[in-house]
């Protein structure tokens, strides 16, 4: 039986926020985890159309914009550049698998959501963590020591503005939160921002270049049942190159939530995002 990974302050402040922030970047745009997940089920080439029908709560216009950006930032590739060309994942797209668990253990066992699909999970869980600067902020605090603002700011090389943007955007995802209720008190890590530490690892490790060319071409799913796993969905990330990375910069996992089962039943808030989504 594996021993669980311990989350510490060392494991939060000894990875390279800016690449992590990157690599979160390329997994962070709205259903680019439902569309991997989708192309890891089904282990071949996929027209857009095809991976439509099977994600009813998305047009399958905003579908296609998905598949190309994702095509764009080295997640999915296509045999040829003909219109109607299949997708498939690509190598990188195809090694999210333990970034996808590692973020779907985290919100599991961190914050309180009710039933999710996982691929909503993991898209909850990105939103939360993408924001530049928001890493820094978390690896100052992960010291253990309450912090004021002012100190906060200058240990994170943060102007007072974008500090304070950061904290209230960390205080309300719940990774952040005061030691007191008068304006002053110090800001310390929530149990959740805590926890942080294999998450961020996760992350660095699938995005350093080096690990990910080791991988040029995705291999086929041996049997139905690697694919079944439990798995969680597929991000992406500065793998299109050491430039992606510098610019912001998946495997089915055992996180996917629509495996080989029945698809979960997708939260209506989810589907209402998808429904506002069409009208832009």
């Amino acid at each position: 039986m594996p021993i669980p990974v311990q989350p510490s302050a060392s494991s939060i402040g000894s990875v390279d926020a800016q690449r992590v922030e990157d690599a979160l970047s390329l997994i962070a745009p709205k259903w680019t985890t439902w569309s991997a997940q989708t192309l890891a089920q089904q282990g071949h080439p996929m027209r857009v159309r095809d991976v439509a029908a099977r994600l009813p709560f998305i047009s399958e216009q905003l579908v296609g914009k998905r598949l190309a950006q994702m095509h764009a930032d080295g997640l999915v590739t296509r045999a040829d550049d003909r219109r109607g060309a299949p997708y498939q994942l690509s190598a990188l797209g195809g090694s999210l698998s333990r970034v996808h668990r590692a973020l779907s253990d985290w919100s599991q066992t961190n914050l309180t959501l009710g039933t999710m699909a996982g691929a909503a999970r993991v898209e909850d869980a990105v939103r939360r963590l993408h924001l530049r600067h928001s890493t820094a902020v978390i690896q100052v605090l992960a010291a253990g020591d309450p912090m004021r603002f002012v100190r906060i700011a200058e240990e994170a090389g943060l102007d007072n503005s974008l500090t304070e943007h950061r904290l209230n955007r960390l205080q309300a995802d719940g990774l952040v939160t005061r030691t007191g209720l008068r304006h002053g008190d110090p800001y310390v890590l929530t149990d959740a921002g805590r926890a942080l530490g294999p998450v961020y690892a996760a992350v660095e490790q699938w995005s350093n270049p080096f690990t990910t060319r080791k991988y040029s071409v995705l291999p086929a799913p041996a049997t139905a049942a690697a694919r079944t796993h439990t798995g969680v969905p597929l991000g992406a990330d500065g793998i299109r190159a050491a430039a992606a990375l510098r610019r912001s910069t998946a495997a089915p996992s055992a996180l996917f939530s629509h495996a080989p089962q029945p698809q979960p039943r997708v939260p209506t808030a989810v589907t209402a995002l998808s429904g506002a989504s069409r009208g832009r």
